[in-house]
């Protein structure tokens, strides 16, 4: 007869009881999902135990009784917000403590970008570069393989101090004999970077070469350019036109940036043709000058006084609508001043006001100093006033061209009263503008005056030259009345 109670399959009831004798059975309450649960949970305990618990809590402690309260074990995810926390409390004590654990008792593996921030954190944070090197080499305990990622980080820290420097040479020879990591393009980019800031170009270079010849990558374009830069920056004419030959035998165009380099280079030595045969190579190169190379180039040729070539150049850069700025015109009108046409540099100022580029006071010292040059010393002071007028005050530099003029023109008093001015504003006088108003003033006969002025270059204790001394000591054997031979030996005591 059949029963009515169905069959149990055998593949059914070999199931049932493996689930029994398994010596781990996998309940539910044990599945994955469930581990994740408790892990996520731990963790939120241990946020919330590290912001509610008083100053400077023991994060690892908490992180420990954390996961164990759920008995689960911690995760990467959960040391990494201890060490955050650490350092963001400034509990850096306690960050050894940390690692320690990780390496004797944990058994997960690390992520390398763990490591990455710590390095960083030693070297860049806590200025501990020898803490940073002993990480790096300890990577491997933590059951990380190391990359040239924690290589890059470690040089970066080290390529940014002298003491770092010399680490280089060494932590190099263990990364790549003993931990095996490969150099890539980007480590070089950062030793060839730390090297041109240090101002060792040929060791430069020679890690250009080293590039090629033994590891087979090529030096792009970035890495010639990166040396150019600093090259230029020294600025050593012979430095800059060497390395520039490199740059082209390696089938590199200089880019607009590299060619205003070049430039300022050039036309800071004086070769300010070389610096206008330049901007013509740019052009031809397809760039488009801007306003900066323009104001170089024409700065050098003005310097050179080639006055046609820079009439020429001024007006190709509005023909092409380069708009000139500040620094532009106050060139411009340096030229012109140099060629005695100051009223076209005046004419200049106007038009500067009309483009709405307002003239600075590197532009009317200019033009002082030309009028003041002809014997116009007024109309200097006219310009001054008027600077005032306009809300621009003179600098140390505009008393100093005036002053010098009003001795010039034997106006003595009336630099006195600029003197004056300009010592009420924290303005100091040049020495020898001093030694020639107090030599002018005993010549006169104003040697009365001349102590005063003495008397307040001391108060504000501004030395005077030698001349300044050796004329009131010529002139007390002769005119020195009791009462003025008093305060010159008081001034001399001083």
């Amino acid at each position: 007869m059949e029963t009515l109670i169905p069959k149990i399959s055998t593949k059914k009831t070999n199931f049932f009881r493996s689930r029994k004798t398994r010596k781990f059975p996998l309940l539910p309450f044990k599945a994955k999902w469930q581990q994740n649960f408790d892990q996520q949970q731990a963790m939120e305990t241990l946020i919330t135990e590290s912001t509610t618990t008083t100053q400077n809590p023991n994060l690892l402690s908490l992180l420990i009784d954390s996961f164990t309260k759920y008995k689960c074990d911690p995760t990467p995810s959960a040391y990494s917000f201890v060490i955050k926390t650490l350092t963001r409390n400034s509990q850096f004590d306690q960050i050894p403590l940390v690692l320690n654990r990780l390496e004797k008792v944990e058994k997960f593996d690390i992520p390398e970008r763990f490591f990455i921030n710590l390095i960083k954190l030693y070297g860049d944070g806590l200025n501990q570069i020898e803490n940073a090197v002993d990480l790096f080499y300890r990577i491997p305990n933590f059951r990380c393989v190391p990359t040239v990622y924690s290589l890059n980080a470690l040089l970066s820290v080290l390529c940014k101090s002298k003491q770092g420097l010399l680490m280089v040479n060494q932590v190099l020879l263990k990364s790549t004999e003993v931990m095996s990591i490969r150099l890539e393009e980007s480590s070089f980019f950062i030793m060839i970077t730390a090297l041109c800031r240090i101002k060792k170009f040929g060791y430069a270079i020679e890690l250009l070469h080293m590039m090629l010849a033994e590891y087979g990558y090529e030096p792009d374009y970035e890495m010639y350019s990166r040396i150019f830069m600093e090259v230029c920056e020294r600025g050593d004419y012979d430095e800059v036109m060497g390395f520039l030959e490199e740059f082209r035998k390696v089938g590199f165009v200089l880019s607009g940036e590299n060619y205003s380099d070049l430039i300022r280079v050039l036309v800071k030595n004086g070769k300010g043709k070389e610096g206008l045969d330049m901007l013509y190579r740019m052009k031809s190169d397809g760039m488009k000058p801007d306003v900066v190379c323009y104001t170089r180039v024409l700065e050098g040729v003005i310097s050179s006084r080639d006055f046609e070539k820079a009439e020429e150049l001024f007006d190709e850069m509005l023909v092409l609508g380069v708009e000139p700025n500040v620094y532009t015109f106050n060139v411009y009108i340096n030229g012109l001043c140099k060629q005695n046409k100051i009223d076209e540099g005046f004419k200049m100022v106007e038009y500067m006001e009309k483009l709405d580029c307002k003239p600075d006071v590197v532009t009317y010292n200019t033009l002082i100093g030309a009028v003041c040059k002809v014997g116009e010393v007024k109309r200097g002071k006219e310009v001054l006033r008027m600077m005032g007028l306009k809300g621009i005050g003179g600098n140390v530099h505009t008393y100093r061209i005036l002053i010098d003029g009003l001795i010039g023109k034997g106006e003595l008093l009336e630099a006195c009263g600029l003197f004056e001015e300009m010592s009420v504003k924290g303005f100091v006088p040049r020495s020898s503008s001093l030694d020639a108003m107090i030599a002018r003033m005993c010549e006169q006969g104003l040697v009365g005056e001349a102590l005063k002025v003495l008397n307040k270059i001391v108060e504000r204790n501004v030395a005077p030259g030698e001349k300044t001394w050796e004329v009131l000591l010529c002139e007390s054997k002769f005119d020195f009345n009791d009462a003025t031979r008093n305060n010159f030996e008081r001034l001399v005591g001083v």
